[in-house]
C-alpha cells in the first residue's frame, strides 16, 4: 500500500511556514474558533473554502458536500448550521456552488453514477422546477452552469427556510446568507444577487434572482 508520508512531510512545512509568520498562532487557535462566515459549498477537491476567499483555518466554518446542497432531512448539514448560527454566532452563510461541477453536469446529462444518484435526487428536483429555462440552454457545459447558478439561488432559499435561520431572526441576531458561483477556469467567485438578512427579504430575493438568471443577466464577480 501506498505510503502517505509526504503528505506528513507537507504538513510540517505548512505549519512551520505558519509559526514563521505568527509563533503564537496555533496556541492562539487551539483555545477558541470564532469564525464569521459558515460556508456550503461542494466537495470537489478543486474548490478548496479558505484558499479561494483568502481566509485562514479558525476563520472560516465549513461545510461541503456534492453539489453543494441544503436538504431538510439532512441532520448533517442542520446540524452544522445549528452549530455555526446558535454556537459560534456566525454573521454570515455563504452557499457557493462552481462552474464545472461533475454532480450538476450528471444530472444534465442524466448519468448514472451509482448511490450518488439518490443525493442527486434533489438537484433534479431543482431541475425540473426550471425545466422550461434550462430547456432554451444549448450545450449541456452551459446548462450545467446555469442549473449550478439556479441551484444555489435554490439552496439560499433553502437555508432560509430552515427553523435555524428564521429563528435567529426572530430573536434579532444578525445573519445574512449569501449565494455565490466560484469560477474553476478564472479562480474568481461571482455573486448571484441572493443576499438575505430577515425573513421577509427571502421570497423577493429568490424571485429577483431567478429572473436575472432566466433575463440572461450574468452573475457579477464579487
Amino acid at each position: 500500500m501506498e505510503t502517505l508520508n509526504q503528505l506528513f512531510e507537507n504538513n510540517k512545512a505548512w505549519a512551520g511556514r505558519i509559526r514563521q509568520e505568527d509563533p503564537d498562532f496555533f496556541l492562539k487557535l487551539s483555545r477558541q474558533q470564532f469564525p464569521t462566515y459558515l460556508w456550503i459549498g461542494c466537495s470537489d477537491s478543486r474548490v478548496p473554502a479558505n484558499q479561494i476567499v483568502g481566509l485562514l483555518p479558525g476563520e472560516l466554518f465549513v461545510h461541503r458536500n456534492v453539489a453543494n446542497l441544503v436538504v431538510h432531512t439532512d441532520l448533517n448539514c442542520l446540524s452544522v448550521i445549528q452549530f455555526a448560527v446558535d454556537i459560534l454566532k456566525v454573521r454570515h452563510i455563504i452557499v457557493c456552488g462552481h462552474y464545472g461541477c461533475s454532480g450538476v453536469l450528471a444530472t444534465v446529462r442524466g448519468d448514472r453514477l451509482g448511490l450518488s444518484d439518490n443525493w442527486l435526487r434533489h438537484l433534479q428536483d431543482v431541475r425540473q422546477r426550471h425545466e422550461k429555462y434550462l430547456a432554451g440552454v444549448t450545450g449541456d457545459a452551459d446548462a450545467a452552469d446555469r442549473l449550478g447558478e439556479l441551484n444555489v439561488i435554490e439552496q439560499v432559499a433553502n437555508v432560509c427556510q430552515t427553523t435555524i435561520a428564521r429563528e435567529a431572526w426572530e430573536r434579532g441576531q444578525e445573519l445574512a446568507v449569501h449565494g455565490w458561483i466560484y469560477g474553476l477556469q478564472d479562480g474568481l467567485t461571482r455573486d448571484l444577487g441572493t443576499t438575505v438578512t430577515n425573513c421577509r427579504e427571502a421570497f423577493g430575493v429568490y424571485d429577483t434572482a431567478i429572473s436575472s438568471l432566466t433575463e440572461g443577466k450574468k452573475a457579477r464577480v464579487s
